[in-house]
């Protein structure tokens, strides 16, 4: 029931039609009792400037989460941008403080962290690969330099997006030691596919996967279908795999501790989640 003492969380993007948050938050809301909502907003490229301002100035409103088309623009719109979003080039979830400034931070990678830290992987002292150096690959790079890989190799088709990536990084990790040019994944212990290989049939794998080791944890971020054909390939190598969903739901209790509300855990949030 939402009532005038409800905090609004702005599900803000263009198109809402796909959008799964409402769907995954609100029934955990209703169970919990907690007096908050997310709500799907339509906003376009052109009027989200001035929108995302006008929001926050409403009373109830609580945080955003951003979505396509808003995450590299939300980066120059926010008072103070936390270190993983001023990497990742993205921001997609914003917080109005106490004084009234806005907070924005990046929570596509820690999804993904946080994913691997719960099936008992470790990320401290690892070796990672991220394959796609976009908004995606760019916040999982992001998340695994904060928790601590001591090396990253970096690899994207297009033009010098890793090598920029790169540098933002060992602006922030200055230990980090960063790799970029190769989609080899021989001698790492982490490979990730950021890349949108895989959303359509017959795609191209994004690396080689002869070359993985059966010892890697192996990640992916394309959703269309749970187990891909790089996670198919993968897995008959001997990797544990991650799939594209997990990293869906492993950052949504980051989401709510960003936001100061009651969290849970993944498998929770699955178990109520309205999804159809």
């Amino acid at each position: 029931m939402i009532s005038g003492r409800t905090r609004m969380i702005g599900h803000i993007g263009f198109p809402t039609e796909s959008f799964k948050a409402p769907l995954i938050y609100n029934p955990y809301f209703e169970r919990e009792g907690i007096d908050a909502v997310v709500m799907p907003l339509g906003c376009r490229s052109e009027d989200y400037p001035d929108f995302l301002k006008l929001f926050f100035r409403l009373s109830n409103a609580h945080g955003a989460l951003v979505t396509m088309p808003h995450k590299v623009t939300t980066i120059g719109l926010v008072d103070t941008l936390l270190p993983t979003a001023a990497i990742a080039g993205a921001c997609n979830a914003v917080r109005r403080e106490a004084d009234g400034r806005l907070t924005g931070d990046m929570f596509d990678g820690e999804g993904f962290v946080r994913g691997m830290l719960r099936k008992g992987r470790s990320v401290a002292g690892a070796r990672a690969l991220v394959v796609g150096a976009g908004g995606v690959g760019s916040a999982i790079a992001a998340s695994l330099a904060r928790a601590g890989v001591a090396e990253l190799g970096l690899y994207d088709q297009m033009g010098t997006a890793a090598q920029e990536l790169g540098r933002r990084l060992t602006a922030h990790y200055p230990a980090l030691r960063v790799a970029t040019g190769s989609n080899d994944p021989d001698g790492f212990d982490i490979v990730v596919n950021a890349t949108p290989l895989g959303m359509k049939p017959g795609d191209p794998l994004p690396l080689d996967t002869g070359r993985l080791p059966s010892s890697a944890f192996v990640g992916e971020v394309v959703m269309a279908q749970e187990i891909t054909p790089f996670l198919a390939a993968a897995r008959e190598r001997g990797c544990a795999v991650q799939v594209g969903t997990d990293m869906l739901f492993e950052q949504i209790p980051a989401y709510l501790e960003f936001f100061g509300l009651p969290s849970t855990t993944a498998e929770d949030l699955r178990a109520v989640a309205k999804l159809g």
